[in-house]
């Protein structure tokens, strides 16, 4: 039961990283305190007040850079590194007590799960910037809030649902990332062509 959980904390925990590592890590932190959870390895220093404060401080920074056109996106662009590494970092935590040939790989496989949820989000959020209309960010933002508080109460309450639903989100992943990526490319693409055209009908 207890690999279970632990399971349930690395897989649920890195994939809510790539969408939103504050929430996360101040969610697990709270949780691990109130004992509500118990964080393997050295994840427990996620319950330091410290860390949860700073958590929470940059989650406020973050609850409204995310709902800004535009400033999402270049939110997104700089943790793009940001997220994965949170979720490396989790899985290496952890793992301590058992050892480096364990941690290493399971860190690698917490950091892709991040990445995949983090490229998601962000290329849903630039998707959703080729709207004119702002509201959608707002929305999509709480959704994504949403979802991530989910995702720590799965981790809680039953782990290993959350493993089941972030293995079926990342085959989902896979699918919807292809099909964002043409929508961006074709949108993009149509955006350089318009000023050709433009010139084209000043010079004639």
């Amino acid at each position: 039961m207890e690999v279970l959980n632990s399971l349930g904390i690395l897989m649920g925990g890195s994939w809510a990283s790539g969408i939103n590592l504050y929430l996360t890590t101040a969610g697990l932190g709270i949780g691990h305190r109130m004992g509500w959870v118990t964080l393997p390895g050295n994840m427990e220093s996620l319950a330091n007040p410290l860390v949860i404060g700073a958590a929470l401080l940059l989650y406020a920074v973050e609850f409204f850079a995310d709902k800004i056109p535009y400033v999402d996106s270049a939110w997104d662009s700089v943790h793009t590194f940001i997220r994965p590494a949170g979720g490396m970092a989790l899985g290496y935590m952890a793992m301590a007590d058992v050892g480096p040939a364990v941690q290493y790989p399971i860190a690698l496989l917490t950091g892709s799960i991040a990445l995949d949820a983090h490229l998601t989000k962000a290329t849903s959020r630039a998707v959703i910037n080729t709207s004119p209309e702002p509201i959608s960010n707002s929305v999509a933002s709480v959704t994504e809030d949403i979802g991530v508080l989910g995702a720590i109460y799965l981790i809680f309450k039953h782990p290993v649902i959350a493993s089941v639903l972030v293995i079926l989100f990342i085959l989902f992943s896979i699918w919807f990332l292809k099909k964002m990526f043409r929508f961006l490319k074709k949108v993009l693409g149509k955006d350089k062509a318009e000023p050709l055209e433009a010139k084209k009908e000043k010079g004639s």
